[in-house]
């Protein structure tokens, strides 16, 4: 599985997730009590002309902040949870909360592993072309040589922000090979390739994906974890 991360620690503790306002004059009107506003863009959505908001919430909770036990990479671990949200403009003002999701962007349950969602590691949250883009960074201090990023790209649609792109590329910095996984669930193409950080030339091989859905943002799950129909693992 070219995109896997570490076992992870037994050191994540439970967490209890608000509720967010259904309605608010701007994004900071969504952040509950002992969370923070990380990142906020704005974009139309849903094609009314009005820019929508897009952002994802931090809790500060010291009590998640847990001690590594073997200091390697660190000698505490943050696994404070992350709240992805959007809003919907309002045509007499305001927004209103229409997706609330705590899985796509994992908590850090590994001390070597760099916070998937820093900038550093290419992690973040765009609006392109109407579209929510949500970057992963995969990179390993130590225990891996993989890194590399996974790209979700979030439409709404039907009422619910639904997939219709995933990209993901992995560098084994040990042997310099790289592999890569494009998913258009409009089209249902398939782009699977591989080859080295020291060529231009790539194999690449083209394929289907079943199906007609598009799944909505809480069918994905855990973002590092997604898999479209197992194509990864055969990579």
């Amino acid at each position: 599985m070219p995109f896997a991360m570490p076992v992870p620690q037994d050191n994540v503790p439970a967490v209890s997730y608000p509720v967010l306002a259904a309605e608010a004059a701007g994004a900071r009107g969504f952040v509950p009590r002992g969370w923070t506003l990380e990142s906020a863009v704005a974009g139309d959505l849903d094609g009314d002309g009005r820019p929508d908001l897009a952002f994802v919430l931090h809790m500060t909770d010291p009590a998640n902040v847990r001690k590594n036990d073997d200091g390697l990479c660190g000698d505490t671990l943050d696994t404070n949870p992350r709240i992805l949200g959007v809003a919907l403009a309002r045509p007499e003002g305001g927004y209103r909360l229409v997706v609330q999701n705590h899985d796509l962007v994992p908590r850090r349950d590994n001390a070597c592993a760099e916070d998937w969602f820093d900038g550093e590691t290419g992690g973040g949250i765009v609006i392109a072309r109407g579209n929510v883009v949500v970057t992963l960074g995969r990179f390993m201090s130590a225990g891996g040589w993989g890194m590399g990023r996974t790209v979700f790209t979030l439409r709404w649609r039907e009422g619910a922000l639904r997939l219709i792109g995933f990209d993901a590329r992995n560098t084994q910095r040990n042997s310099g090979e790289t592999s890569s996984l494009s998913v258009n669930y409009l089209t249902r193409k398939v782009r699977i390739a591989h080859g080295r950080i020291d060529s231009d030339a790539e194999t690449v091989r083209w394929t289907r994906l079943p199906g007609t859905t598009l799944p909505a943002i809480d069918a994905i799950g855990n973002g590092l974890d997604y898999d479209p129909a197992g194509l990864a693992g055969k990579l």
